[in-house]
């Protein structure tokens, strides 16, 4: 069986903040084209930080990689700017939705088209757009600030798609939305996946919902990769279903055990 091709190669990078916050302390992973790659672990375990290294938008947080390489098919970019990361295909959409409240729905899919230049493309692409995302058509002329939650996360996707990009790096899309919404977006990103070929390099909390969807996880903490493996073979994995899935032995189980939570991560030995 033929290899797939890797799209993104992140090795070993250091990231600081102020010079003197070391956050990312040896990060490795790949992404291969046309996968669905999950970077899972909890608050403070270093998931936006690697997104935001991958696409230079560290910078206005005073922040820099200082140690390792970022590879876009095969091309070291930690020098790019973030537009031109954009231009090569990769975007980011950003925790928290981000969309201008003040703008309508449409106009926020289409300032997301801003450095493509051919009216009758982004016409097609915003149809096209439209399709995946039934609920922003009905809600087009819409103010983003008087939208549900998951009408918000679901046009931040909408607006990274505008630019056409082979790859997406999707910082916490389930995040404050119901469950249902969750499994709504989750679906409309395997749809992209599966008919449109857009790489997700998406990272989550969910754990149990990101290994759903994704292929290959790695487990991030205090900055660190601690385990990595195909999805099934993470979902199976005991010290995964116990600290992150919160299930042992067929029982709920919580993180107030610290202590026993310490002995347990044997892949920290």
């Amino acid at each position: 069986m033929d290899k797939p091709n890797i799209i993104l190669n992140v090795n070993g990078i250091e990231v600081i903040y102020n010079h003197v916050i070391l956050v990312l302390k040896g990060v490795s992973l790949q992404v291969p084209e046309g996968g669905i790659v999950a970077l899972l672990g909890g608050n403070g375990a270093g998931k936006t930080t690697t997104l935001r290294a991958i696409s230079n938008l560290l910078r206005g947080e005073r922040g820099e990689v200082t140690k390792g390489a970022i590879e876009l098919r095969g091309e070291r970019i930690e020098n790019l700017s973030t537009s031109d990361l954009v231009q090569r295909g990769v975007v980011q959409v950003m925790e928290g939705r981000h969309c201008f409240a003040h703008l309508t729905i449409e106009e926020n899919l289409l300032v997301g088209a801003y450095t493509r230049k051919d009216k009758t493309e982004i016409a097609a692409n915003l149809d096209k757009v439209y399709t995946y995302f039934p609920r922003l058509k009905t809600r087009r002329s819409s103010q983003a600030a008087y939208t549900s939650g998951g009408e918000q996360q679901m046009c931040a996707i909408a607006r990274a798609l505008m630019a056409s990009p082979t790859m997406v790096l999707l910082d916490e899309p389930s995040m404050g939305l119901a469950p249902q919404i969750v499994a709504e977006v989750f679906e409309i990103v395997k749809d992209l996946n599966r008919r449109e070929k857009v790489t997700f390099l998406l990272a989550e909390q969910n754990t149990n919902m990101a290994l759903k969807y994704a292929s290959f996880g790695y487990i991030l903490e205090n900055g660190r990769v601690v385990m990595d493996g195909e999805a099934k073979a993470l979902r199976e994995n005991d010290d995964v279903k116990e600290f992150y899935l919160g299930v042992a032995e067929g029982k709920r189980k919580s993180f107030r055990d610290v202590k026993h939570y310490k002995r347990r991560k044997r892949w920290l030995a």
